[in-house]
């Protein structure tokens, strides 16, 4: 069958204690009770409405730890895209992450509406509404080849700001 999604990914952190409060207050994750005994400096973490066991680990390195430097200077993860369901969830999530200062940036994908941010240790991450399958057209499947500037009020117009979206399809049905 091959694989099909990705199931949790693990990120190493300087503080663990404010990585867990950030994906927890601004980002809604909830602990999970399964860091083994007697291990310190590791946190796992389930996304709201998640069926995983987990979705994020973070792993403490400590205040020593330098700033992440893929892209830039090494190889390594760009970011990791988070699905949201609604494109009203997609707009509450833009405000949570500005007030925090950690909103990046937004773009329009044509079939996916895309918000960029940065978690404490800056390393970036990803959070998506993608358009359902049943509303993808040539003018949206064209637009994948651009990166837009994403009008989210003129999205909740056009889609509905609580239609449910693509979960993970971004092909025609």
């Amino acid at each position: 069958m091959g694989i099909h999604r990705l199931n949790h990914a693990v990120l190493f952190v300087s503080d663990l204690a404010r990585s867990v409060a950030f994906y927890r207050d601004v980002l809604g994750f909830t602990v999970i009770p399964m860091t083994p005994d007697g291990f310190t400096g590791a946190a796992f973490l389930q996304a709201p409405g998640s069926t995983n066991d987990h979705d994020l680990g973070l792993f403490e390195m400590g205040a020593a730890a330098g700033p992440p430097t893929a892209g830039r200077s090494t190889v390594g993860l760009y970011h990791l895209a988070w699905e949201v369901d609604t494109l009203d969830e997609l707009a509450a999530t833009a405000q949570r992450l500005a007030a925090a200062g950690a909103l990046a940036g937004s773009s329009d994908h044509g079939t996916t509406k895309s918000l960029y941010a940065r978690d404490p240790d800056g390393l970036e991450f990803e959070v998506v509404w993608l358009v359902p399958a049943d509303r993808l057209d040539p003018t949206a499947l064209a637009a994948r080849k651009r990166i837009g500037r994403l009008d989210l009020d003129r999205e909740r117009q056009r889609y509905g700001g609580q239609t449910r979206g693509g979960v993970g399809i971004s092909v025609p049905a």
